[in-house]
Order: C-alpha cells, then structure tokens, then sequence
C-alpha cells in the first residue's frame, strides 16, 4: 500500500487530529500485523560501518521473530544473510563478534562460507542426493547510507535510505557521518508501553517544555525550528544564552563549541538536532556526537529500544568530558522519555480514556499515524473489530 501524503504544519488548514483509540496500543494481532505490513517493508539500520571494520566481523539484528546477520567479508565487502541454518533451522548467530573465516551450526556443524553458500555438512553421506548449491543462506537486502548498514526483509524493498535521505544530505554534511567509530556500545532497552507510544513520543516534542526540564534549560524545543521531508521528521534546537542552574549543564553549555570547533560550522556547535526516519528509527545528533535508536515492538505493550553512539575519532581529554556531559544529559532525557511514554501506556489502558485533540505541534506523529492507517485499515475502528477479538 501506498505512504499517505506528506503533511507540514503551514499545509493544515481545518484541523480535528485526534489521537488513537487504546485498543490499538495493547493488541497481539495488531503487532503481528505492524511487523509484517510497517516494519518489514521498511529499511532498518543493523550497524555503522565502524561496528564491522575487519573481514568476519559480524552483528545481528533482530525484527520479530526474524533474526538478520550482517558482516563483512573477506573482500571487505558487507553482506546480509538470514540468520537461520538451511538444515533445521537453528539460529548461527548471536549478538555481535568475529567469525574465523565461516559460520558454523552451532547445533550440527553445518558451515557456510561468508557469502552465505554452503561449505560442507558433517555427515554428508547421509544425506543422500544433497546439493549444496541449494542451501546457501538467503541474502537480505542491503545499502550502506550516512554511515551505516541498512536491511530490509520484504521481498521488494521500498526507496533506498540514500534516496529518502537525499534532501537532507546538505545539512548532514559537515557532520561526516561516514567517519564516525563508536563511542558507546549497542545497548538494548526494554520499556513497558507499546512501540507506538514510543515513536509517538519522539515524533512531537510539544511535551519537552514540560517533560524535559533540563532539556529545556538548555535548548529552544526543536518544534521551533523543524523542517520535513516524506517520511522524515527534523527539527533543531538551539542553545539558550542564559547559563543552567545545574553544573553539568552549565558545563557543557559553556564548553561544547570550543571542543567541537575543528569540525563544525559555528551555527552546528551550539544545536542540537534530531530526525525522526517513519516508521520507527531515530538520528539524535550533537555538536560532539551522534546517536541512533531503533523502537522495536516486543509484544503488545512492549518495546525494545534499540541504539548506540558514534563520535568522530577523538580522545581529547576536553572531548571526552563533553561527550561525558552530554551523554549525561541526553540520558536523563531517555529516562524521562521512558517514564512518561509508560504512564501513558498505563492511562490509556483505563476505561475513562477517549481519544483526545493533537495540537499542530504534533503533525509529524499525526503523519505516523496515517502511515498505520493506510497499511492496516482496521486501526480507523474506534473499537476493536471482532476479527482482532
């Protein structure tokens, strides 16, 4: 099916957005149905090229119940295998690290060579009649973009990251993203709310001057500054004159565009900026790095954060005080994001609970949501159908 149109704030005119019913955000079916029509048809990041550097190196990631390996191979090339073994299915991969030139079973030794082909079975005599040209593992689409590896398991992918990304590319320019190595680990984060809260969540920031004290210290609310383009949300928020009360935000306010100069154009030192990628990826970038995050259903009512952080080769002493003082800040924000994202979840849940009015400042979720509409028109009901009873 087709994306809904684009909207922008100056392009409303008669606006009654409402927010969803609350059947839609606690459904087994339902999530089933957004892994297979929204997520899988859509290109996900699996890892920065920095994540894989040497031939072998490899990492998984994980979409439902679907399980991808991506590494790279002994050309330096980087491949996308499906993450199970042609014989009975085992899982030959978990996590991240180095294959030593194959990948082998870890169940009944069957091994594969890089490219996924079929290298040899244990046993191979009882299996009469075995072609192993016929058992190489399945590839997944893939394209490299702004840096990172990008997979999609729907069987004709829609347009590439580079395309989508290419009225933006300008302004990510200066941030040489490409060149990026990893200032923290992949981390996963389990949140108890549905994964739609959460996106819903990073796509308005109409809740920042509220939700986010801290933030708001430092920072004007992105919605003051936001540009779109289909199926991407930007908005940038610049730094406030007036010094924080608070020693770690003063700190970093204070310091962050002198340690960042060598790279950046002044205007970049002093904002923060975010785009948010429909249906369910994230790029926070800061003047001293960048970080990604990935909201991954797990279940109704159930949400895996997934994410990690890159920064340009520098070990500083400054520099790692400014990415220690903004990793700081950005985790407190994550905390609260986590809380009010699960006190929604535990609001909409109750009986008194009818769809409420979106501002304005919240077309971009409102654009996720004709997203949803249009791939599984169920979600229009205000109750749940019978079919999803």
């Amino acid at each position: 099916m087709n994306a809904p149109a684009h909207r922008t704030p100056e392009a409303e005119g008669s606006w009654n957005a409402r927010s969803l019913p609350a059947w839609v955000y606690n459904d087994e079916r339902l999530t089933r149905l957004e892994i297979e029509r929204i997520l899988k048809p859509s290109w996900q990041i699996a890892c920065h090229l920095s994540q894989i550097p040497r031939p072998g190196d490899f990492i998984t990631f994980e979409l439902g119940t679907d399980s991808v390996i991506v590494l790279r191979d002994a050309g330096g090339a980087i491949r996308a295998l499906r993450n199970v073994c042609r014989h009975r299915g085992t899982r030959l991969l978990e996590g991240s690290g180095h294959c030593h030139g194959r990948i082998t079973c870890p169940y009944h030794g069957w091994t594969y060579r890089y490219d996924g082909s079929l290298l040899a079975t244990p046993a191979r005599e009882s299996f009469p009649g075995l072609d192993l040209r016929q058992h190489s593992l399945e590839a997944v689409h893939i394209e490299e973009a702004l840096g990172f590896v990008w997979v999609c398991l729907a069987a004709e992918p829609p347009p590439a990251p580079s395309t989508v990304w290419a009225p933006l590319m300008e302004e990510l320019a200066p941030y040489r993203l490409a060149e990026l190595v990893p200032t923290q680990p992949l981390y996963l984060e389990e949140w108890q709310v549905d994964w739609k809260i959460a996106m819903d969540n990073y796509l308005e920031s109409y809740h920042v001057p509220i939700g986010h004290p801290g933030l708001n210290r430092l920072f004007t609310p992105d919605y003051e500054d936001q540009r779109g383009v289909p199926g991407i949300a930007r908005g940038f928020s610049w730094m406030r004159e007036a010094p924080s009360p608070r020693w770690s935000e003063r700190v970093y306010q204070k310091h962050v565009a002198a340690v960042t100069a060598p790279h950046l154009p002044e205007p970049q030192r002093r904002s923060w900026r975010f785009y948010s990628l429909l249906p369910n990826i994230g790029l926070d970038i800061m003047p001293e790095q960048l970080d990604f995050f990935q909201v991954l259903p797990n279940g109704p009512g159930r949400t895996v954060i997934r994410g990690a952080a890159f920064g340009l080769p520098d070990e500083r002493r400054e520099m790692r005080l400014i990415r220690w003082l903004g990793n700081r800040i950005n985790m407190q924000v994550n905390k609260e994001d986590k809380q009010l994202c699960e006190r929604l979840q535990r609001g909409i849940n109750d009986s008194a609970y009818r769809p409420g009015p979106l501002s304005r400042i919240e077309v971009w979720m409102l654009e996720f949501h004709d997203l949803l509409r249009a791939r599984i028109p169920e979600i229009e009901r205000p109750e749940r159908p019978p079919r999803f009873a």
